[in-house]
């Protein structure tokens, strides 16, 4: 594996406002062992097929998932998968995998390490949250009889740490807010610390276009763009009307990747409680959505992706903490999927400008023949074995 970044020299600098993760650590889980991933604010994993990218994204949505408070269960339906093929169970027959990351923020670099059993039973049987040298929770499972893990969280009070139980299924760091008072000043670091962590974590949004199911026109309702993006009309009728810059900047966006002349995109009521979306190509023709290319479709989508923000996606972001302060980070595997190399180069250098400005992240896998080692600004892991 090999790292690149064509960002400016770091400088000296205090520490950010906004929560964003800076590592994700893949001690064990599926092809990866003992792997650490660098993450700016544009990082695109590259590699050829079959070297890991899927995994490393799926790790990082699945950190993103129980730090929202999503329960183990769901978060892998089939743990087994995350297993690295070759690991050997132990006496009691028990198999699993490692996963964390840093997120450095107004608290500084924190730290989270979790370790899943996946066989014979799904739990999480270790995680630790520390933040400058110190162990701030630590979880360990005492009892495979009981559906708790043993916890205990820095408190540096009359006592140096306070001990409980906390559900196994669960992410520890993110009920430490329910458990945690906060009476002592190692309790409000530890309370900082977690709730640092978590923002970063909840503010994910996945993302991955399906020009098959974009095609159709779609009821109007809440506006917010589906994982899918099956709803991209509604999104776009929404939109339009809300923010001219930015609607003018996705035309802008739109006119360099998709094919024949492009003057604006547009979205119109058919009468029927539904919308469609249409390219207007400038002397009174226009093209419905549904005749575009799945290259054009996805490219499409995920510029709008790019060009909207929590308002318009569907995430949940902390809702205690001021949107000013708050990054929202897009997963998208196969960014390039479908795109063809000019598509593809525009779609980054879109994403590198939008990254640029602080409110938004992009973590993208792509293919090994994407040129983004020129692009400024992208930190580049190639997973090339």
């Amino acid at each position: 594996m090999t790292v690149s970044s064509l960002a400016a020299p770091a400088q000296a600098e205090a520490r950010p406002d906004r929560p964003g993760a800076t590592e994700l650590r893949l001690a064990a889980f599926a092809a990866h062992r003992r792997a650490r991933f660098p993450l700016g604010p544009l990082t695109l994993f590259t590699g050829p097929s079959g070297s890991g990218k899927t995994g490393a994204l799926r790790a990082y949505e699945a950190l993103a998932r129980l730090g929202g408070g999503v329960a183990l269960g769901e978060v892998f339906p089939d743990p087994v998968a995350c297993v690295p093929e070759r690991a050997r169970p132990d006496a009691q027959r028990r198999r699993g995998f490692r996963i964390g990351c840093t997120v450095d923020g107004p608290e500084g670099p924190v730290r989270l390490e979790v370790a899943v059993q996946a066989e014979p039973e799904l739990r999480i049987v270790g995680e630790r949250l520390t933040a400058g040298g110190v162990t701030l929770l630590e979880t360990a499972l005492r009892d495979p009889g009981r559906r708790v893990v043993q916890a205990a969280w820095h408190t540096a009070g009359s006592s140096p740490v306070t001990r409980g139980p906390l559900p196994d299924d669960r992410l520890g760091t993110a009920l430490l807010p329910l458990r945690v008072a906060g009476r002592t000043d190692g309790e409000r670091r530890v309370l900082a610390a977690a709730e640092q962590m978590v923002v970063a974590l909840r503010s994910v949004y996945a993302c991955d276009p399906s020009p098959r199911r974009m095609r159709a026109a779609t009821p109007l309702g809440a506006g917010r763009l589906l994982r899918g993006c099956d709803n991209l009309a509604e999104v776009l009728w929404r939109t339009r009307s809300e923010c001219g810059h930015r609607y003018a900047h996705l035309v802008t966006a739109v006119r360099a990747g998709c094919a024949g002349p492009v003057t604006d995109v547009l979205a119109e009521p058919l009468g029927d409680g539904t919308v469609r979306a249409l390219l207007d190509r400038g002397d009174g023709v226009r093209t419905h959505l549904g005749l575009l290319g799945d290259g054009e479709l996805r490219y499409l989508a995920l510029a709008l992706v790019l060009l909207t923000g929590p308002g318009v996606l569907e995430v949940d972001p902390a809702g205690e903490v001021p949107a000013a302060l708050q990054t929202l980070t897009v997963l998208a595997d196969g960014l390039d999927r479908g795109l063809d190399v000019r598509q593809a180069g525009e779609l980054v250098r879109l994403a590198a400008r939008m990254c640029e400005r602080g409110h938004i992240r992009l973590v993208g896998a792509v293919g090994d023949a994407v040129p983004v080692r020129e692009e400024p600004g992208v930190t580049v892991v190639d997973l090339t074995p």
